[in-house]
């Protein structure tokens, strides 16, 4: 029993059921001594670089030989930090130099030499895919196919603030609200289906009844619903006011292409009327610089066909 003893490995003393046993095996030597390594170079770590806060400030470490030029044109030379060193790299690697230099040809270009030069345009489609990406995808989708009813179809050839390049830049400078108002109050349930019935009609839609379209079609262009003020007569939409046209089938706040039956149909635009809309894009102006705004006037007018 003795001699058995010797040879079995050491237990803590604890026992469960009367014959279970916790065994006191020591760690492997080289996991303790990687264990002390870390250790060690925590420690150097919090001394080389930013480490521990210390009321409003903290620790800078002991390297403090990041130079580069700030936005004032001043030689500044700090300690180490993530913003620093990308700063830094981008005065003096070969490749952010090479696309600070694209970038100046682009400020320096008209839209029309962007437009005509492939070099330009390979530049601006690279780059302004990752600005669109990270600024405007969030509402757009990645595409720019927008969301119905929300976000606007950049994809398409329907333009409610106009296509053109000038359009484009405008809309991605100053932003735009998007504002209809609310007839729910204005128009019984009745000549809300009449007005309604009428818009299908615009776009070819069968299956409404002649006497409410009618109906619906005074509504519009009198002086009860008042439709035309920003539709026009036409019911072709207005540029200026950024409102629809009624007449090319295709719908950004209604989802009508998505309903099942005309019934359904009817309803979206019921919504629609009853409630308005109230969207609004904000102002890029500011927030990008003229560079990064010019190249996703670009990108953005090649998505649409800048119609």
């Amino acid at each position: 029993m003795k001699k058995h003893q010797q040879k079995s490995v050491q237990t803590t003393g604890h026992a469960w059921d009367g014959d279970i046993q916790e065994y006191n095996n020591p760690l492997p030597t080289w996991w303790v001594w990687a264990f002390y390594a870390t250790v060690v170079f925590a420690i150097v770590y919090w001394i080389l670089y930013p480490a521990w806060p210390i009321g409003k400030s903290y620790t800078k470490g002991l390297f403090n030989n990041i130079t580069f030029v700030n936005d004032k044109g001043e030689k500044v030379t700090t300690h180490w930090n993530t913003r620093s060193r990308f700063l830094a790299r981008e005065q003096t690697d070969k490749k952010a130099l090479l696309q600070k230099k694209h970038f100046q040809e682009v400020a320096n270009a008209s839209y029309q030499d962007i437009l005509n030069d492939p070099e330009k345009m390979a530049f601006m489609r690279s780059t302004a895919k990752v600005l669109f990406a990270d600024n405007c995808a969030a509402c757009h989708g990645s595409g720019g196919s927008g969301v119905i009813g929300l976000f606007p179809n950049l994809a398409d050839d329907d333009w409610l603030w106009g296509g053109k390049i000038e359009d484009i830049e405008k809309t991605i400078s100053d932003g735009r609200l998007g504002f209809m108002p609310a007839f729910g109050e204005t128009f019984s349930e009745e000549q809300l289906d009449a007005v309604a019935q009428y818009v299908l009609s615009l776009s070819g839609i069968k299956g409404g009844d002649a006497e409410k379209i009618q109906q619906g079609e005074a509504l519009f262009q009198g002086e009860a619903g008042g439709c035309y003020y920003c539709h026009t007569h036409q019911a072709t939409g207005m540029k200026s006011q950024g409102s629809a046209n009624l007449t090319d089938q295709i719908w950004t706040i209604a989802d009508v292409p998505r309903a099942d039956d005309y019934e359904a149909k009817l309803e979206q635009v019921k919504r629609v009327i009853r409630n308005g809309v109230n969207r609004r894009m904000p102002a890029w102006k500011g927030r990008l610089t003229d560079e990064q705004i010019k190249m996703l006037t670009v990108f953005i007018h090649q998505l649409g066909g800048g119609k």
